[in-house]
């Protein structure tokens, strides 16, 4: 039984909650859980998206520092491999995912929201990649999937200076796609989610892998990949559902069997 993540399912939507006050540090221990909470929501067929909560007052506010603090180079290289990975779990769940943002999400936290397809934060929201202040740079994802979600010059300007981006300007440059009022985040995010319950989920799945994997590659390699798993959807119970559905009711009309 994990301490301080679970995963709830509600009508198709799974949620990853992080529970381990008052900041949710994310320690060794959190990062395995995460990972196999991760594994679990991608392994379930009932859970169709998901959402990453760490409740109504915090997100993440970073990793454990006093965890690290002792750490010599030769833990950290023992265990890098793990908390990168563990977060990469987290991206790799081939369903949609949104990450709930409230209060801070900083360091590790922000790395966390980054491994999310669609981020919904707090109006009150601090999001950032403080390690610079700590005489580190982040180390779970944050030189890579922040530099592709903002672009290189804004991701080394979080980077480079540390500081706190409050959620209208994280709107504004692209680290958060919604800002609401912080009573309704979780319920933003789980809306969001909740569309895609009763959604194709191969095609979904397809949608998704099909857009992270061009991300790294030259563009006639992503147009292949694309075409991949374009067709791939032939052979699919949904295609067939979907176009039939298509053909004699008009457009959004499919009931998916999620096959």
């Amino acid at each position: 039984m994990a301490e301080f993540v679970t995963l709830e399912v509600d009508g198709g939507v799974g949620t990853i909650r992080l529970d381990r006050p008052p900041m949710n540090a994310l320690n060794a221990q959190v990062q395995e859980e995460l990972r196999a909470a991760a594994l679990e929501a991608s392994q379930r067929r009932e859970v169709r998206a998901v959402v990453i909560y760490g409740g109504p007052k915090v997100f993440a506010a970073g990793a454990d520092i006093k965890e690290m603090a002792t750490m010599s180079y030769t833990d950290m290289v023992d265990r890098s491999a793990g908390l990168s990975s563990a977060f990469t779990s987290v991206a790799k769940i081939p369903k949609p995912v949104v990450a709930a943002v409230t209060g801070y999400a900083l360091g590790g936290g922000c790395e966390l929201s980054l491994c999310a397809d669609y981020r919904v934060a707090a109006s009150d929201a601090k999001l950032g990649q403080p390690e610079i202040l700590l005489g580190v740079i982040p180390g779970a994802g944050g030189t890579q999937r922040l530099a592709r979600l903002v672009g290189p010059s804004k991701a080394k300007d979080l980077c480079f200076t540390g500081r706190f981006v409050g959620a209208e300007e994280a709107l504004r440059i692209g680290l958060v796609d919604a800002v609401v009022p912080s009573e309704e985040v979780y319920d933003a995010a789980h809306k969001w989610a909740a569309q895609f319950a009763s959604g194709p989920g191969y095609a979904l799945r397809a949608a998704k892998e099909a857009i992270d994997a061009g991300l790294s590659v030259d563009l006639d390699t992503g147009l292949a990949i694309e075409r991949q798993q374009f067709a791939a959807l032939f052979g699919t119970e949904d295609r067939t559902i979907g176009m039939q559905s298509f053909i004699e009711n008009g457009p959004g009309k499919a009931q998916f069997a999620n096959r």
